[in-house]
């Protein structure tokens, strides 16, 4: 009896975790649509409200954090619960991290609204951050239902994300040799492709947790990039 007690006590402690996870992957996945927006209809207010509720974001991550701490510590769990305990830590540093770069997205909205605009930039960055949310709904659904068959097919697409961002790249550079005019608004242009890019990569991240949540076993295989114009900045 007593260790019945304990495993539905440890039960509830997890559940009340997981929702306080889902919650705050839908707060994510508002910021990611709602940043991407307002920059496609140059909203400045709008921009300032995705910058404000990334403070809810954070305090969930705090309070994930703390809760799970306080499993560890009260209830000791082994093995597959051990498993879930740590992953739902990792997955939520990991929407938060999403989070920030939908924040900076939004700072940068507020300087570029004051700029002329980039003829098709907001609808092509639209169209990558749009892709990026619907591997993170998918990336929830996984953890959601253990499907590693979603995570994996999550994990895959993280190509495409990157092939749209070089694509970009390719693209400011360009309007930036053809106008020096243009070399301003396609720099915070291009840091906000290289935010969405990185929100893909923690949006894998996930995925890697929700496959090692449910197999045990991490992805083996190393992912390829195709980010080779950062990697050789990063370099410099």
């Amino acid at each position: 009896m007593p260790d019945q007690h304990i495993m539905r006590a440890f039960d509830r402690d997890l559940e009340a975790i997981q929702a306080k996870i889902m919650k705050m992957g839908g707060l994510v996945e508002a910021a990611i649509h709602e940043s991407a927006k307002s920059l496609n209809k140059r909203d400045d207010e709008l921009a300032a409200r995705v910058r404000e509720a990334d403070k809810l974001i954070d305090a969930l991550e705090d309070e994930v954090n703390h809760d799970a701490a306080q499993v560890l510590a009260l209830r000791q769990p082994i093995a597959s619960d051990l498993r879930t305990v740590l992953s739902v830590m990792k997955i939520s540093g990991n929407l938060e991290r999403v989070g920030d770069y939908a924040k900076n997205l939004a700072k940068r909205t507020a300087v570029l609204v004051q700029m002329p605009a980039i003829e098709g930039a907001s609808g092509a960055i639209k169209r990558m951050a749009r892709e990026v949310e619907r591997m993170l709904k998918d990336v929830l659904d996984a953890y959601v239902h253990q499907d590693v068959a979603l995570a994996e097919d999550v994990r895959a697409r993280d190509h495409e994300v990157d092939q749209m961002y070089n694509a970009l790249f390719r693209e400011f550079l360009t309007f930036m040799m053809e106008d020096p005019r243009n070399i301003t608004a396609c720099m915070h242009l291009h840091f906000i492709a290289k935010n969405i890019e990185r929100m893909g990569d923690h949006v894998t991240s996930i995925a890697e947790q929700v496959i090692y949540l449910v197999t045990g076993d991490t992805p083996s295989d190393e992912r390829a990039k195709l980010d080779y114009i950062a990697e050789s900045q990063e370099a410099e």
